[in-house]
Order: structure tokens, then sequence, then C-alpha cells
């Protein structure tokens, strides 16, 4: 399989500059997602890779050869979009195979084909269907079949899933990880969906302001933010963010805030006394905060529960810590009441840095 690689990308309309040099290589058989809130330029980036939209300044490799001025059908690589685009009046079989017939490929190839990939997508026992008698998701599995028929070496997802309710968007997660397992092929998959990247991706790209933020394995990103973007968009519930001052006292250095003082530990404690700033910004997980009624102060928060969303096996908690909000994740039997001030002890090795200035991880 190729390899593909940009060069710092350029992207403008007009004066307006979406892609700031865009540096990113892609190895062999990686399954690889770009993930970022609207207007990221994760969408633009895909469609340059597809040659659907030029390439302002830089240039994209594939194999070591460029190829941004390749047409889209010379670049040995399929697409599938947010919309299914699949033609109403023929049935599954005949979707999947259009861009053979359009090919001319011979008529036993061609049916051998449509064959393999709908048996590798769960679709064979629709082939004589047409797409009006299909659910949402056996559509946009017939747009994935169609991609995997012309058997390229690279495919390019734009959020196939965002038309999907949520129950459907979790089996077809499941159904595009089992799917790369067997194709074996270079993926590239663009969302704005970062459960969808922790879960797909072998790495992840996650982009800003035209940015590439920080990209690696789903764990580094949520275990090794870079800064606090990164740190704020991976994970579900979202990491908490406290502001406050690195102090020293009773021997020990403190994170000091509205409603909290935090000691440091270790590694951390010897990073925040090296910082050249106090002002700081407090990072923890909600799952890195576990309810312990007799914790040490100095290593816990005391919260004041305001709302409890049970959600099944965990509840998730919205506290209220001086002036800011702190969501918990906590056993859904656990005891609560809204209106109690609760202890929750911190995980030391959940506490993450960042500069409150520049916002970077320390």
């Amino acid at each position: 399989m190729p390899t593909i690689r940009l060069e710092n990308l350029i992207k403008r309309y007009g004066e307006v500059q979406v892609l700031h040099g865009i540096d990113l290589e892609m190895a062999d058989n990686e399954f690889t997602v770009l993930v970022g809130p609207s207007g990221c330029g994760k969408s633009t980036t895909l469609r340059m890779i597809a040659g659907l939209e030029d390439v302002s300044e830089g240039e994209i490799f594939v194999d070591g050869k460029p190829v941004s001025h390749l047409e889209p059908k010379d670049r040995d690589l399929a697409m599938v979009f947010q919309d299914y685009a699949l033609y109403p009046h023929m049935n599954v079989a005949q979707n999947i195979s259009f861009a053979l017939r359009l090919a001319r490929r011979p008529k036993a190839e061609i049916d051998k084909k449509v064959r393999e990939v709908a048996d590798t997508v769960g679709l064979t026992e629709f082939l004589a269907r047409k797409p009006g008698a299909l659910s949402g998701g056996q559509r946009q599995r017939v747009a994935m079949a169609r991609a995997l028929a012309k058997d390229s070496g690279i495919f390019l997802f734009d959020e196939p899933l965002s038309n999907l309710d949520a129950k459907l968007r979790g089996q077809m997660r499941a159904e595009l990880a089992l799917m790369s397992q067997r194709v074996q092929k270079n993926m590239i998959y663009v969302t704005h969906d970062q459960i969808e990247a922790m879960t797909l991706a072998d790495r992840i790209v996650v982009m800003h302001g035209g940015y590439i933020q920080q990209q690696g394995t789903p764990e580094e990103l949520f275990k090794r933010p870079v800064n606090k973007f990164v740190a704020g968009f991976m994970g579900m519930p979202p990491m908490n963010f406290l502001d406050g001052e690195i102090v020293e006292h009773d021997g020990g250095v403190f994170v000091k805030g509205d409603g909290f003082d935090i000691q440091l530990i270790g590694e951390r404690a010897a990073t925040a006394q090296k910082h050249n700033t106090k002002q700081i910004t407090l990072g923890i997980r909600p799952s890195d905060l576990t309810f312990e009624a007799d914790a040490d102060p100095a290593r816990a928060l005391s919260l004041d529960i305001e709302v409890s969303e049970y959600v099944g096996a965990q509840s998730v908690l919205l506290c209220k810590c001086g002036s800011a909000r702190v969501m918990v994740e906590v056993n859904s039997e656990t005891p609560v009441a809204l209106g109690q001030i609760l202890t929750f002890a911190i995980n030391p090795s959940g506490v993450h840095l960042f500069d409150r200035k520049t916002e970077v991880a320390l």
C-alpha cells in the first residue's frame, strides 16, 4: 500500500487562508483519523488529497511521487462521502459495480468483485434491492462497498456516519473497525466526533484553526496532550480545567485556586517548580476523581453537587468548585444527593498542568 505525505500544505480561498502549512505522513496500511471542530480544516485537507480542492502551496506525495497536479481519477483512491450519493434507480449490485462498469471491466470480474465486497460489508442478501428499500446504515454500507469495489490503494472517508442515529453510529463504527482489519488498505477518515476517532484510529491527527495540534495514538493523545485544546477535545466527558497559581508551603508544591489547594507530587511538582510562570491551569479528567469521604484534603477536591446525570452503570455529576464547574464520573450506585458537598480524591498520575497564557502543557 502507498505511503502518503503532505508537505507544507497551504490552502487559501481568496485572501482567507484556511490551512497553514500542514506536514503529515500516513504510513502503509494505517487507519488515520483527522479530527477537530467544524472549520478546523480537516475536510479541506481530505478533499485536497482526493483532488477535489486545488492546492494553494505545498505538495501531496504518494509513494514519493507528487500527485497534486493529477485529476482525482488518476490518484488511485476511492472516497466515501457524508451523503451516500447512491443512484436510486439502480439496485445495490449495480450501485456497487458502477465504477467497474464505467471502466468496461469484464462481466465475470465485475460479478466476482461485487460478491466479494458485498460479503465483506454484509450486503449479500440485499444485492437486488434498490436504495429506497434500505435503512440508513445499509445505504452507508453500499457507499462503502462501492468504494471497496474500486480496489484502490487509498480510501478516504468524509464524516460517513454523521447522518446516522446514535445507536446505528455505534454499530457502524464496529463494522468499520472490522472492515479495516479485513481490507488492509490505507484509510484516512475525517470526523468531528472524538469517540469515533478514539475507537477507530491507529493514529489520530487533531486539527484546530488550520493547524495540526497533535498527532499520535489514541492513548498518547488521551494521556499526554500537548496543550489545553487537545486535552479538552479528546475524552468524554471532557477534561476539567481549574485556573490556579503554583505556591510552596508546608514543605510541598501546590496549585492554589478558588476553592482548592492541591499538592503536586513527584515529576509534576518538579516540573511546576522549574516553570517560568506561576499562573497555570490544572487539568483533571472526570474519571480521575474518586469519591472518598476521608481523602487527604491536599490530594482531593470538595465539590458541591448540582446535577446528576444517570447514564446506566455510570453517573456523571456536574459540581461546583469555587466559581468553576467540575464534572465527575462515578458508579451510578454511589449515594449522591443534590446540594451535598462531597470529597473526591484525585488520581496523582491524572493531573495535567498547562501554562495559562500559552495553554501549552508543562
